[in-house]
């Protein structure tokens, strides 16, 4: 409850700058200017994630590290608003949906059916996914599934707000130096 609360508060107060990125998108490529995309949430269920729209609208539906020539791909602004993390900030909707936390696995999407497997073994799919976690201050998008799996167990084992709160401060971290995003 209080992460929904949390999420309508940002988003009430970075209104002026949301509108001013999807501005900015809709004049490099148009509408749509939020990309919705299937992922997994808690207990495997299904929901729509949403982001800023980063890459062309014929751009195949798959993790970007399996885009073939994923640079051709992007929008003008779409290198930047995802080096920057800022695509992710409708996430907030998310949030205020309820389907994400703040805090938690990053949702899986529908198609990486190994991690989502490795996930439900391990019974992290009984987590709220996040827009951030454990995995994602510790490699992002140079983790393996394996790696991933192994960073989510430890969240579920280790649960706290002291964890919380440190994931927090690393997500600061690498967000600002735009680090392990490919």
């Amino acid at each position: 409850m209080i992460s929904r609360f949390i999420s309508g508060i940002i988003l009430i107060l970075l209104s002026p700058i949301l509108i001013f990125i999807g501005l900015v998108i809709y004049i490099d490529d148009g509408f749509p200017i939020i990309f919705k995309q299937t992922r997994v949430g808690i207990n495997n269920s299904h929901f729509k994630i949403f982001k800023f729209r980063t890459m062309k609208k014929d751009t195949p539906d798959l993790a970007t590290h399996l885009v073939k020539d994923v640079n051709s791909h992007y929008i003008k602004v779409g290198k930047y608003l995802r080096k920057l993390s800022i695509d992710e900030l409708p996430q907030l909707l998310n949030i205020l949906k309820g389907d994400l936390k703040f805090i938690g696995p990053r949702p899986a999407l529908y198609n990486q059916k190994n991690l989502i497997d490795m996930r439900t073994k391990k019974k992290i799919s009984t987590l709220h996914p996040g827009v951030t976690g454990w995995a994602q201050v510790n490699g992002r998008d140079q983790l393996s599934t394996k790696d991933k799996v192994h960073y989510d167990l430890y969240y579920l084992n280790n649960k706290s707000l002291l964890l919380d709160i440190k994931i927090i401060c690393k997500s600061f971290y690498k967000v600002i130096l735009a680090k392990d995003v490919t």
